[in-house]
Formats: C-alpha cells, structure tokens, sequence
C-alpha cells in the first residue's frame, strides 16, 4: 500500500509525469472534492479528482503558505 502524502495549498509537488512544457512541479491552488494545479513552469492549471491526484503525486518539492494566494 502506498503511503500516505500529507499536502496543503499552495504546496509545490513533483507530479510523476512531465507536463509536455519540460517541468513536472505544480502548485496547489485548489482544494476540496477535486484539486486545481498550476504548472510552475507554464502557468497551465488543471483540475482533477483527488482520488486521481493522489495516484499520480510523486513527493512534495516545497510547503506553501496560507497567506499566499495569487492564483
């Protein structure tokens, strides 16, 4: 079984694959039912279901901070 991550808006985290823009680090910027990425490189946001988000998150690159918001 794989473990759990624990993530939080605006964490940066290393998705498995690549994003066709050449970087695979995306920021929360959404949280609930679905999470809304942005790519750190293109600034692409994508949603998807949590369940989806939670198989393809590799590790988390960097934790946010609750008071930055410029999504």
């Amino acid at each position: 079984m794989k473990p759990r991550i624990d993530f939080d808006l605006n964490d940066v985290v290393e998705m498995k694959k690549q994003h066709p823009c050449g970087t695979n680090q995306w920021k929360i910027i959404r949280m609930g039912a679905d999470i809304r990425i942005k790519c750190q490189g293109c600034g692409h946001s994508v949603m998807m279901p949590r369940s989806e988000f939670n198989r393809k998150i590799k590790k988390i690159i960097a934790k946010g901070n609750e008071q930055d918001s410029d999504s």
